[in-house]
């Protein structure tokens, strides 16, 4: 039976908390993180219904995508559905936790599964991320380099896009004395020592940093490390907003919009004007997108797939592509897959329901 710190460690150590935006608050919103977890509800939206459908089914947790609390609660006196879910989360003893838009930015989270669903293939991020990548410098003695490297590598160091163990080194001669109080792995106590050694040079994510770091002091020899870190600049292209691939074959724009509504299980479409052109290359972002409409015509999407567009931004499509605004709901209401499959691979035994309350806001007249 996990405890529910192991359930949140599983869950963010493919989508680090670390990556989500400024604004949001994924995370732990109440619970024990010390308390075994038998059974856990998933939703998109953890609202009264769903924590009621959770007591009900006996969980002990809820992991939505949204989180209920997003701004400050001052106060909990039931003024407001948010208040009223936490007020009987916390009398019910229901942990809720949130993976929000760390999920929306990491390559196998929320766009990876609308693309899965439409199909769609040669993927890659529309909108990579950037900072969120480091460099480490450091040297060792030639005899240990290899497994310092080796250390570094399963610490989460080394990896540039398809390729792993990557480094840079360069052989060169370090010099140090050690004086009385010293422990030096080579050398003697006050004798100036020549070694001969290498600089490694590796690159890591921002989130793997504490790890790379404790795995370089675990095995490097030496009694003090000389070491340095660098921010880079560079766009990280497994992490960042939307997706964008493309269509095994090109289809008539009606025929996708048909596929769209059919996949997406959406009630209606808003689009703009068909163009009279086929289909082939889909850029898509779960949820609020617009503000990458530029991102999907300077990659020269076909079509925008995504939600929340204003009445003036369909007009900044300007018949360059086509925006399919799919609904919020609709465009995010699988990220339960990516949940399920992540924690029944992680722990078998462990108990995954997904909430049977539709939380969608949105009704559709017909």
């Amino acid at each position: 039976m996990p405890t529910l710190q192991q359930i949140i460690d599983s869950i963010e150590s493919t989508a680090p908390r670390i990556y989500q935006e400024a604004y949001d608050n994924s995370g732990l919103l109440f619970g024990n993180r010390h308390a075994n977890i038998k059974k856990t509800m998933l939703c998109l939206d953890c609202t009264e219904e769903v924590l009621e459908d959770a007591i009900s089914n006996g969980c002990q947790l809820i992991i939505a995508h949204h989180p209920i609390v997003f701004k400050g609660l001052k106060s909990l006196t039931g003024a407001n559905y948010v208040e009223r879910v936490m007020i009987r989360a916390i009398q019910k003893n229901i942990a809720i936790y949130a993976c929000h838009t760390n999920l929306d930015n990491i390559s196998a989270g929320v766009n990876a599964i609308i693309g899965k669903k439409l199909g769609l293939t040669n993927t890659s991020v529309l909108a990579p991320m950037k900072n969120t990548l480091k460099q480490l410098y450091t040297y060792a003695p030639l005899s240990e380099a290899e497994s310092v490297r080796q250390a570094l590598y399963k610490a989460g160091a080394g990896s540039i896009g398809n390729y792993t163990e990557c480094s840079f080194n360069s052989i060169g001669l370090g010099t140090f004395k050690a004086n009385k109080q010293a422990k030096p792995f080579i050398g003697s106590l006050g004798s100036l020592h020549e070694e001969k050694e290498v600089k490694i040079e590796v690159v890591y994510p921002i989130h793997a940093e504490q790890n790379v770091l404790k795995a370089l002091h675990e095995t490097h020899p030496y009694e003090e490390i000389a070491l340095g870190t660098l921010q880079i600049e560079i766009e990280n292209k497994q992490l960042g907003a939307g997706l964008i691939g493309k269509l095994p074959e090109p289809i008539d724009e009606k025929q996708f919009l048909k596929l769209l509504k059919t996949k997406m299980k959406t009630g209606g479409i808003r689009h703009t004007k068909l163009l009279g052109k086929p289909i082939q290359k889909v850029a898509v972002c779960g949820g609020s997108g617009s503000f990458l409409l530029q991102q999907a015509k300077k990659a020269g999407a076909d079509v925008f797939v995504s939600a929340d567009f204003k009445y003036h931004e369909f007009f900044d499509a300007e018949n360059q592509l086509l925006i399919a605004d799919i609904g919020h709901y609709e465009s995010e209401q699988f990220t339960y897959e990516f949940f399920s499959e992540l924690l029944s691979k992680k722990f078998p035994t462990f108990a995954i329901l997904k909430t049977s309350v539709n939380t969608n806001p949105v009704n559709y007249y017909s």
